[in-house]
């Protein structure tokens, strides 16, 4: 589910660099948001999935033109009344990157009524719910709780990739797994994570506050991990030229919830999604690596016991 979704105008430059111009070498628009991001990569690898997102306004018509265009996945759009946001992404070719977010629309309690009932629908056949991304205007914190709350009760495991303090609400009703990157985890625990001894006492205190297993993405460092009733584990990847980092993580939760489904193999699914991550941060602009890409990662991600 993506609850705020946007259209995503990505721009790549000659150099970015302080106080000087840039030359624009190119520009496209694609539809974006975590959760449609992560249908991309689900369906991508042979696995079939429902992206179910909310779309409005001017920029929502866009949205649905590019979904009925590019999209090879099943849309599920919920449209409201205000438009959806714009989110701007501009990268240079040596991987440096900038990311403007809008903050998205007002969503009235009638329409958040709508996609919920839409995700219920969906859950009665669902091998996993994630729920991405930020909310929008008008939506109350626990919001993505009270679906944890409703998965949990269906029996449907849930991947929650949130920020903030609808993440701390989801975490009491014991989501599935969570993923944070490293500036979310900071801001959820209100401290700076330097240090690999840093990373591991977070995925701990992230585990105890609820979740049941912990993934916490560390860009090219690859990600640290536990779950519960197991052992904590590093997750390191091999060194590449990374391109454009944005949109790595939402390939990692995806490759992940996707090697869960099909094997069912906690240490497998991180490393899987380590190497969907590394493997998409190759590629130019925010694009995602096909199951064979990242597969050549996947054979040189190397899997340590952290503790």
């Amino acid at each position: 589910m993506t609850l705020n979704p946007a259209i995503d105008r990505n721009v790549t430059v000659d150099k970015l660099v302080f106080d000087d111009r840039a030359y624009i070498l190119s520009s496209h628009e694609t539809a974006g948001g975590r959760g449609l991001n992560a249908s991309c990569v689900v369906h991508a690898f042979g696995m079939e999935t429902v992206a179910v997102c909310i779309s409005g306004g001017r920029a929502g018509k866009r949205l649905e033109e590019l979904l009925g265009v590019g999209c090879t996945y099943t849309p599920e759009i919920v449209r409201v009344r205000n438009e959806i946001r714009t989110n701007f992404t501009i990268a240079d070719r040596s991987g440096l990157a900038i990311k403007l977010n809008e903050k998205g629309p007002q969503v009235s309690s009638a329409e958040l009524q709508r996609v919920e009932k839409a995700v219920k629908t969906h859950l009665k056949r669902a091998a996993w719910l994630m729920l991405c991304g930020s909310l929008p205007r008008g939506v109350p914190s626990d919001f993505y709780a009270r679906l944890v709350h409703r998965a949990n009760r269906d029996g449907v495991p849930v991947l929650l990739d949130a920020d903030g303090e609808s993440l701390e609400a989801a975490l009491a009703e014991k989501p599935t797994i969570v993923t944070p990157n490293q500036q979310e985890a900071e801001r959820l625990l209100d401290r700076v994570l330097l240090t690999r001894s840093h990373f591991m006492e977070a995925v701990e205190h992230i585990r105890a506050m609820g979740a049941r297993a912990v993934v916490l993405s560390l860009g090219a460092r690859g990600a640290m991990a536990a779950r519960e009733g197991g052992r904590s584990i590093e997750v390191v990847p091999p060194r590449v030229e990374a391109l454009c980092p944005i949109g790595a993580g939402d390939a990692l939760g995806a490759a992940f919830a996707w090697a869960m489904a099909t094997k069912d193999d906690f240490e497998d699914a991180v490393r899987w999604g380590v190497a969907a991550g590394t493997a998409s941060a190759r590629l130019p602009g925010v694009s995602f690596a096909t199951l064979e890409q990242t597969r050549q990662v996947y054979d040189r991600v190397e899997v340590r016991q952290a503790g």
